[in-house]
């Protein structure tokens, strides 16, 4: 992308820190990862996934390498591309608007769309305090409370986000170890199951079950997106995106093997709380499984609380450009809060629509869609790596670090497609649905930047 380009991104990412001090350090910045990758994922989707055996377990494990990937690529675009944003920057910056424009509505969707999830998530570990799932009423009503609190802390500011962030993150992690740990001496090899139940090849098999793991990873860019809001984002960022999916990866890998070992196959195939009876099954009674529920919660309404920032945030460095409604670039103490009350307003019809429509399929199928739209930010923005690399553009490479930066886009490319053809048809065809209509929004956003004394739109920043 030309100087012209760049040049007013980064005037503007100075002058936003001159507006309001960055609050995020480095231990806020990795508990903002953390949280957001462990949220309703860990605590979910070992029964998700219990179908298709203790394959799954490789699947896991190639996952993790690929979130790796992609987290050391994430790392050092922001590194070059410090500004709120993260793959949308990082899109625009290489291959110009309407890249730009797709990486910040795919990566909406996925964030409002996992919002909805995570809600329904969280009501299933609050049936295990609370019979809710008994009146339709009280279990719409407590989703939507689950959402609504993440957003009202997001609307006093980022100074109470990072906070809620940190505190969601120590407590979560008590019940996390307590399994991920002590299940293992409680682990019985009885209860894993058969390694591949299915009829179908065992690539086919990997495929699938990390297409719908993929939903517990979500978050790996969440440091990059929220880079505007990061102190000494440079340094910060990339080291705050290694360790979080790192430290996110040993908890998943060792939680989700000690319920495999702990919680009999044909039990955890139906669990709604699987880390729930992980526990009752390890000491027995219920009230481990009810002090789990408990974390659990938190852990759900701190990804909720990341999430909801992230999900205002991409749209808000989209809307600056001209290229979401001039809407989405009011903050408030440091927050987009329009993009914030938009998301909450449509998660919570979502999650309405979801309950009344069916709950399992339509959960499934979401978690699916969100898998889809995920990649497409993660497709173009270790495409804009490669770009970088390839055209020699000295202001945005380390040559010393060519051939492994090299490495890693490539392989973090590859593992981005692979998880596009394992999300299924159905989820690729509702994911292409989404964002066809973003390119009616984008054609409407781009007519009106031509259009003779536009208004709106800093002139500063287009290209």
């Amino acid at each position: 992308m030309s100087t012209a380009t760049t040049t007013p991104q980064r005037d503007e990412a100075q002058r936003e820190g001159a507006q309001h001090a960055r609050r995020f350090g480095l231990p806020i910045a990795t508990a903002l990862v953390m949280g957001n990758i462990i949220g309703g994922g860990i605590f979910l989707l070992p029964a998700s996934v219990a179908p298709y055996g203790t394959i799954s377990l490789v699947a896991f494990g190639v996952l993790t390498l690929g979130a790796i990937a992609l987290a050391l690529v994430f790392g050092r675009l922001a590194h070059r591309l410090p500004q709120t944003g993260g793959p949308y920057v990082y899109a625009r910056a290489a291959f110009g608007d309407f890249a730009g424009f797709l990486a910040a509505w795919s990566y909406w969707i996925t964030a409002w769309v996992s919002n909805a999830a995570l809600a329904v998530a969280a009501v299933g570990y609050l049936d295990v305090l609370v019979p809710v799932h008994a009146s339709k009423p009280a279990t719409i009503a407590a989703a939507l409370a689950f959402q609504w609190l993440p957003a009202l802390a997001n609307l006093a500011g980022t100074r109470y986000v990072g906070a809620v962030q940190l505190v969601a993150t120590v407590l979560k992690f008590v019940p996390l170890i307590l399994v991920a740990v002590g299940g293992l001496f409680f682990f019985d090899s009885a209860n894993l199951g058969p390694f591949h139940p299915g009829d179908g090849g065992a690539l086919g098999a990997v495929s699938a079950s990390a297409a719908i793991l993929l939903f517990s990873y979500l978050g790996v860019e969440s440091a990059a997106v929220s880079a505007g809001e990061v102190r000494d984002p440079r340094r910060n960022v990339g080291r705050a995106t290694v360790l979080g999916t790192l430290g996110a990866a040993a908890v998943y890998l060792l939680g989700t093997l000690a319920v495999f070992g702990t919680v009999a196959h044909d039990r955890l195939v139906t669990s709604t709380a699987p880390f729930s009876d992980a526990v009752n099954a390890m000491f027995g009674g219920s009230w481990g499984g009810a002090a789990v529920a408990c974390m659990a919660m938190v852990s759900m309404l701190g990804a909720l609380n990341g999430w909801t920032l992230l999900s205002a945030q991409a749209p808000y460095a989209a809307a600056r450009d001209g290229l979401f409604p001039k809407a989405f670039t009011v903050k408030r103490r440091g927050v987009p809060t329009v993009g914030v009350l938009v998301t909450v307003v449509l998660a919570s019809l979502l999650t309405v629509y979801n309950y009344t429509a069916g709950t399992k399929g339509v959960f499934e199928i979401l978690v699916l869609v969100t898998t889809f739209t995920a990649t497409v930010p993660y497709l173009l923005s270790t495409a804009a790596q490669i770009y970088f690399l390839l055209s020699g553009q000295t202001e945005k490479v380390s040559r010393a670090r060519l051939a492994r930066d090299g490495v890693l886009a490539l392989a973090a490319f590859g593992f981005s497609l692979w998880l596009v053809a394992g999300s299924g048809y159905a989820a690729v065809y509702q994911g292409v649905l989404f964002l066809f209509a973003g390119v009616l929004v984008y054609a409407g956003m781009a007519a009106r930047k031509q259009r003779p004394g536009a208004r709106g739109v800093n002139p500063e920043l287009q290209a």
